[in-house]
């Protein structure tokens, strides 16, 4: 890489860093960048996914204060986050390519649709605070492993479906919704490591550049994050992510 490679990857590795930690979809920065830079579309997302996973980790040490009481929550549903994250990678690695090209568009336009029409569908779903006990127990893993699939497939954009999924389950402020999503995120990010470090064609020197670009970010957007009205959040993820399906739409 030329120097001003490495500068433009280290920037975009900040940026997305604390996007990740905001909004989510923070790799909707690193994957177009990657991609213009001359890496195949599989090679790209391969590499932003292990770039991305530390700074998932720091967004949630930076979440913290807004993780009280959700520790319980938290250890039941990893094992479900775990389970659908080995699914989509295992897609990713035994798919064709071609389809992987084809199906990411939509897939982030129907991630930033469902966020902008969030208050209409939890009205056919029902406000998660008319949820019973029970229904939340079935509701809240079922989202949370077909998120994991995503996340697994696809990492770009998985903290946008995240908040949207566990918004329509969870009776929660959209803050401590984004501190669960944070702490989901790094378990997706941990066992994509694992994976792909070993059967996904990985570019390391993107790696070593973007990963400790993307703890800074990371651990600094947790911050903002607490800070931001809700609406706020929620709209600067939809406009995010539709923005950039768009463009992998027009190319």
């Amino acid at each position: 890489m030329t120097p001003g490679e490495v500068f433009l990857l280290f920037g975009g590795g900040l940026l997305a860093g604390t996007v990740n930690a905001i909004a989510g979809g923070g790799s909707l920065i690193t994957f177009p960048l990657l991609v213009g830079l001359g890496l195949p579309g599989v090679a790209a997302n391969v590499s932003n996914a292990l770039s991305v996973a530390p700074g998932y980790a720091a967004s949630a040490v930076g979440s913290r204060p807004d993780l009280v009481g959700q520790g319980r929550r938290i250890l039941r549903i990893i094992p479900t986050v775990i389970a659908g994250t080995l699914c989509g990678s295992a897609l990713l690695l035994f798919t064709p390519r071609s389809v992987f090209d084809v199906v990411v568009p939509f897939l982030l336009l129907g991630t930033a649709l469902m966020m902008a029409f969030q208050n209409r569908l939890r009205a056919l779903a029902g406000h998660p605070k008319d949820n019973s006990p029970r229904k939340a127990a079935l509701l809240t893993p079922l989202a949370v492993f077909l998120c994991g699939l995503y996340g697994g497939y696809f990492n770009a954009a998985m903290g946008v479906l995240l908040i949207a999924a566990l918004a329509l389950v969870l009776d929660e402020p959209l803050r401590r919704i984004s501190a669960l999503k944070n702490v989901f995120s790094a378990v997706v990010g941990a066992t994509t490591v694992l994976l792909y470090s070993a059967f996904g064609p990985v570019n390391w020197a993107v790696v070593a550049v973007l990963a400790p670009a993307t703890i800074v970010g990371g651990f600094v957007g947790a911050r903002i994050a607490r800070r931001l009205p809700s609406e706020v959040l929620r709209w600067t993820i939809v406009v995010f992510a539709a923005t950039v399906a768009v463009v992998l739409f027009l190319t």
